[in-house]
C-alpha cells in the first residue's frame, strides 16, 4: 500500500521539476561528504528550513536505507508507530519501505508498533524524503512516528533500534526529524535552543528532555533526537557537530516570533 503526500505543494513543490529546482537551489555542493550514523533535521516549510536541511544532507553520505523518525504531531495512531510494508510516494517517485529492517524493529524495538494511521498526516518525516530521494534515488526506508515518553522508555527504543541494526548488518542512517523553539523573538529562541543543543552535542538525552521540560524549549522532535541519540551512540558513535543553526526570521525578517532549526551530525 502506498503512502500519499500529505503536505506536498504546501512545505515543498508539488511537482517533480519544481521540488528538483528547489533541492537544487538548497542543497549546495560540498566535498567530502561524512559517514555518519544519525542526523538531526528540521522539517518546517521548504521557505524557511530547506537551507538548513540542505547544508545538511549536502554534508551526509545517504547509504541505500535510511530509518526517519520523527514527532507525532495530530497525536493519532500508536504512540511509538512503525509504517508498515508498502511505499511512500513523493513528487519524485515511490520509495519502498524496507520490510526486512521493519520485521527487526518490530522484533527488538521496544514499544514499537505497526501502524499506519499515525503517519497520515505527518509532516515530520514526509518533508526529509525529497532531499534524501535526490541525493540517492535508489533508496528504501523505514519510517517511525513518536509520541512524548519518558527517557527511560526513549532510551529503551533507541537500544532497540541499535540492536535492530546490528542484525541488519548494512549501514543505515538514523534521520530525527525536529525543530527547535516555536513562536518566541529571535534572541530568546538562540538562548533556549543552544541550551538544547548543548545537551545534544554531549550525547546527554535524559538532559535534552530535562532542559527541555524545565526551560520550556518548544523543541517538537525531542523525542526523535533521545532515540537517534541513543541509538546512534550504542552503535558506536562518539561526536555530534551543529552544522547549521537558523530561524525562520533569517528568512522573513520578522524576528519577533520566529521558529529555530538546526543541523546536527552524530558520527
Amino acid at each position: 500500500m502506498q503512502r500519499k503526500p500529505a503536505v506536498a505543494g504546501q512545505f515543498y513543490p508539488g511537482s517533480a521539476e519544481q521540488l528538483t529546482n528547489e533541492l537544487s537551489r538548497l542543497i549546495p555542493d560540498f566535498s567530502p561528504k561524512q559517514h555518519v550514523y544519525g542526523v538531526i533535521s528540521p522539517h518546517a516549510g521548504y521557505v524557511y528550513s530547506g537551507a538548513i536541511a540542505g547544508q545538511l544532507f549536502a554534508r551526509t553520505v545517504i547509504p541505500a536505507t535510511v530509518l526517519i523518525i520523527g514527532p507525532n504531531h495530530h497525536g493519532s495512531g500508536a504512540p511509538a508507530a512503525l509504517h508498515p510494508d508498502g511505499e511512500w510516494l513523493t513528487p519524485l517517485g515511490a520509495v519502498p519501505l524496507n520490510a526486512r529492517l521493519n520485521e527487526l524493529l518490530l522484533q527488538h524495538g521496544a514499544y514499537l508498533q505497526s501502524d499506519r494511521v499515525a503517519h497520515q498526516r505527518e509532516h515530520s518525516l514526509e518533508v526529509q524524503l525529497p532531499f534524501i530521494q535526490y541525493l540517492r534515488p535508489n533508496i528504501t526506508i523505514s519510517t517511525l512516528c513518536l509520541g512524548h515518553g519518558d527517557y527511560a522508555a526513549l532510551r529503551a527504543i533507541g537500544i532497540g533500534i541499535a540492536v535492530a541494526l546490528r542484525e541488519f548488518g548494512e549501514d543505515v542512517l538514523i534521520v530525527a526529524s525536529s525543530d527547535m523553539t516555536h513562536y518566541e523573538s529571535a534572541e530568546s529562541a538562540h538562548i533556549k535552543d543552544q541550551m538544547a543543543l548543548e545537551r545534544v552535542v554531549a550525547f546527554d538525552g535524559n538532559g535534552l528532555l530535562e532542559v527541555c521540560r524545565n526551560k520550556r524549549i518548544t523543541m517538537c522532535g525531542v523525542a526523535p533526537a533521545v532515540v537517534m541519540l541513543e541509538a546512534a551512540h550504542e552503535l558506536g558513535a562518539s561526536k555530534a557537530e551543529v552544522v547549521a543553526y537558523g530561524t525562520s526570521g533569517d528568512v522573513t525578517g520578522d524576528n519577533r516570533e520566529v521558529v529555530g532549526y538546526a543541523a546536527v551530525m552524530v558520527e
